[in-house]
């Protein structure tokens, strides 16, 4: 029995590398932010002076942030450069944002990708910033690259509201990716108006949702400031992240493990069923810079 158990666990592991390994070889080295150890870099960026005493975001440390986090997952010595290893000045550029009103994506945040990537060269009429309208969006249609952002927030379907997610919008029927906790929502990153065209994912970790019950409760309440930007090229390790400050902050604030119902398996089987990403922690460089205090990861 012992044997056959051996064999079978050998079986199993060879087939795992096979896929993981043909995975790998269809990607350049870089690709998701893969460094020689083949570990996906993921760069969480904090600021304490992010936030005013009334919650407002001074726009001007957020624009700071961003290229901070940007400088540290290019790895490169100016913003200008990082920002020229993610933007070409011939691209045509989708800003894929979220518009849910209790907590959306920053228009601040909005305003300074536009700005960063007119910067880069691409023209204004290139440009668009859109959620729930891209598949009719004229310059989604036509894009050759996207940035994904949006903040991080507990989700009634999902486990959490997540980088993966962001991207329901581009299937002209949403709810076919509702069932089974949404586990399949990394098929929509084979959909051809978004395959290969990710250039950065950007979780917003602003004023983040730990807690809620309901498709669409909201409680400020189990929100708060934890001032940061998640950024990667890998979506899934950059979820995985989230995912782990999420779950720290419920145990910090339930004082007890209170897991996320229902859990966020998207996450997990878009790395072993999808094999878009990296979800296992220990293959994510995370870098960490900036404010340090209450990091949860």
């Amino acid at each position: 029995m012992k044997a056959t158990l051996t064999r079978r666990k050998l079986l199993q592991d060879t087939a795992k590398l096979a896929i993981g390994g043909t995975f790998l070889m269809n990607l350049p080295l870089n690709a998701f932010g893969r460094s020689q150890n083949s570990k996906s870099r993921v760069v969480l960026v904090r600021n304490d002076a992010l936030l005013n005493e009334a919650g407002g975001i001074n726009e001007q440390v957020l624009s700071k942030m961003l290229d901070e986090g940007l400088l540290k997952l290019t790895q490169t010595g100016s913003a200008k450069e990082a920002w020229g290893k993610v933007i070409r000045p011939s691209d045509i550029v989708g800003i894929k944002t979220n518009v849910w009103q209790e907590l959306r994506t920053p228009r601040e945040l909005e305003n300074i990708l536009k700005s960063r990537v007119l910067e880069a060269g691409v023209q204004e009429t290139d440009i668009s910033i859109n959620d729930r309208g891209v598949l009719n969006d004229p310059v989604f249609k036509r894009s050759t690259a996207l940035i994904n952002v949006r903040p991080s927030r507990t989700h009634a379907w999902s486990g959490v509201g997540s980088l993966l997610k962001n991207y329901i919008m581009f299937t002209p029927q949403p709810s076919s990716f509702h069932g089974d906790s949404c586990a399949d929502l990394a098929k929509l990153w084979e959909f051809p108006q978004v395959k290969g065209k990710t250039r950065l994912n950007i979780l917003v970790m602003i004023t983040p949702l730990f807690h809620m019950a309901g498709s669409n409760h909201f409680n400020k309440e189990y929100t708060w400031p934890y001032k940061g930007l998640l950024m990667g090229f890998d979506p899934v390790a950059v979820d995985a992240v989230g995912v782990q400050i999420l779950q720290a902050k419920r145990k910090e604030y339930f004082k007890e493990d209170r897991p996320l119902n229902p859990p966020a398996k998207h996450i997990y089987l878009a790395d072993t069923r999808h094999h878009l990403g990296t979800a296992d922690l220990a293959m994510i460089d995370l870098v960490k810079t900036g404010w340090q205090e209450g990091l949860l990861v």
